[in-house]
Order: structure tokens, then sequence, then C-alpha cells
């Protein structure tokens, strides 16, 4: 009998903690496949993102024109793990927990920057907590109108260097007045001078703005998303469906709640058999 407790028991708790793992696992993102680009009156580019049976456009936008770009699945693979290749285990550009990113860049599209400027991102939808992936943050600094948290760096928390180096970099609120403030990410030096990896802002957006804060040789950026907004915040975005009407939901355990009733359960059973 005690045999087959301390079985049950190792059973449980291998749930509980595969639960755990469950809950913090990175998301799936989708990025953005550019596919066309003018150099009239600046620089402007065009891609698409698919999330499931939508399709997301994206425009990017700068006047002061840019250093260049790489589209339609051409040129060097700035996105590989310090030029050997990719290894989405310890990329620079993904990351663990509830937050993260799971998945590389996709292809080698990459818009390369190299004025000092403000820029935008517009999405023909509003989409849902986009990221931005950067190569080689060295001589150069972005400051964004929207608040942010990296996720992930190379050669910071076992993650490989990017293209060209490691490099550390760090988020900077500066306080504009009038209530507005502006988000900067700034490379810091520390443990390198070449930034790679990704950021992320929360919620629902339709444009991202954001300035290059100086003149530099080439630094270079994409974007993706984690799926449109009525894709991950329905209620929020459309709250007269169906799912949102409940107005006296009956509160439903989570998943770890219901595998602690579950564990409960069985001490009872088993106290009861012994």
């Amino acid at each position: 009998m005690k045999k087959g407790i301390i079985h049950n028991l190792k059973y449980l708790v291998a749930v509980v903690f595969s639960c755990i793992s469950l809950s913090t696992m990175a998301v799936p993102i989708n990025w953005t496949d550019w596919t066309s680009q003018s150099a009239t009156n600046g620089y402007t580019a065009t891609g698409s993102i698919t999330s499931g049976s939508e399709t997301i456009g994206v425009t990017y936008t700068n006047a002061q024109g840019i250093g260049f770009s790489q589209m339609n699945g051409g040129g060097i693979d700035y996105w590989q793990n310090n030029r050997a290749g990719r290894d989405p285990s310890t990329s620079p550009y993904t990351s663990t927990g509830a937050n993260g990113v799971d998945n590389i860049p996709t292809g080698t599209d990459i818009l390369a920057l190299s004025r000092q400027g403000s820029q935008t991102l517009g999405f023909s939808q509003a989409i849902a907590n986009p990221v931005f992936g950067f190569v080689s943050l060295n001589g150069n600094g972005y400051a964004f109108d929207q608040d942010f948290e990296i996720l992930s760096l190379g050669g910071v928390d076992g993650n490989d260097c990017g293209y060209w180096g490691c490099g550390g970099a760090e988020k900077v609120i500066v306080d504009l007045g009038s209530g507005n403030f502006e988000y900067q990410l700034n490379s810091n030096n520390v443990g390198g001078t070449e930034p790679h990896g990704v950021l992320r802002f929360s919620g629902a957006f339709d444009s991202v703005t954001w300035r290059s804060s100086s003149n530099e040789f080439w630094n270079g950026f994409t974007v993706g998303v984690q799926g449109t907004a009525i894709q991950v915040f329905p209620c929020q975005t459309n709250p007269n469906l169906p799912e949102c009407q409940q107005t006296n939901p009956i509160p439903i355990p989570s998943t770890l709640g219901l595998t602690f009733i579950g564990m409960v359960a069985l001490f009872r059973r088993l106290r009861i058999a012994t």
C-alpha cells in the first residue's frame, strides 16, 4: 500500500510541475515578411504578417531614409547565433516565461537604419503584444513612444552573442513633461558593445513610433506580433461577443488549482483505504 501511495504522489508532483512549466511557456510570434519598398519622399517599406486566418499589413515610414534592406529571403542571415547558425535554445531573439518569444525572426528580412530621426510602424488592424527584434544597436539608441520590456539580449541569461557580438542594453524612461514620457533603449556597453535582442510592447496597438538618437553605420530591426488584438484580446476588443456577456460567471479553477484539488481528493482516498 505504501509503495502505491508513493507512486501516486510522485505522479501528482510531476503533473504539478508540468502545469507550472506550461503556464510559463514562451509565445509563438508571427514575424513580418517584408516584400516591397520605395525611396520616394524618404523611405517606405511594406510587408505582411500572417496570424492564423488573418493577414496584417505592415508599413514602415522614415523621412530620413535608411541604410539598406533585405527582403524576400535574400542576403545574409543576421538573425543567427554569433555567425554559427540558428539555435532557438540559445538565440539572442528567444526567451522563456509567459511573455517570452518562442521563435527566431523568420528568414533573413531586415531593415537597416543609419540616420538620426523619427520613424513609424503602422498596422492595417490593431495587433497584440508586438515584439521588436534588433541587431547591432551599438552606436545608436531608440526612443519609443510606448513603454516596453527587454525580453532577451545576446550574451545574457545563457544566450549566445548575436551576429556582430555581445553587448548590454537598458531601458531609460525620460519625463518630457505634461504627462508625456519617452522610453529609450540604449546600449550600456556591459559585456560588449554590440547589443542584439528583442523587446516587447504589451497591449493592443495600430502603430509604434520611435526616434533613432544618432547616425550610425547601420543597426537593423524587424517586427512580429503575438496575433491580432481580436485574436488575443477578444473581450477587450469586442465586449459584445456572446462569450463576453456572462454577468455572473462561475469561477473556474486554474489547471494548477484543479491539480491540487485532485491531490487532496487522492490523499483522502488513500487515508480511507489504509
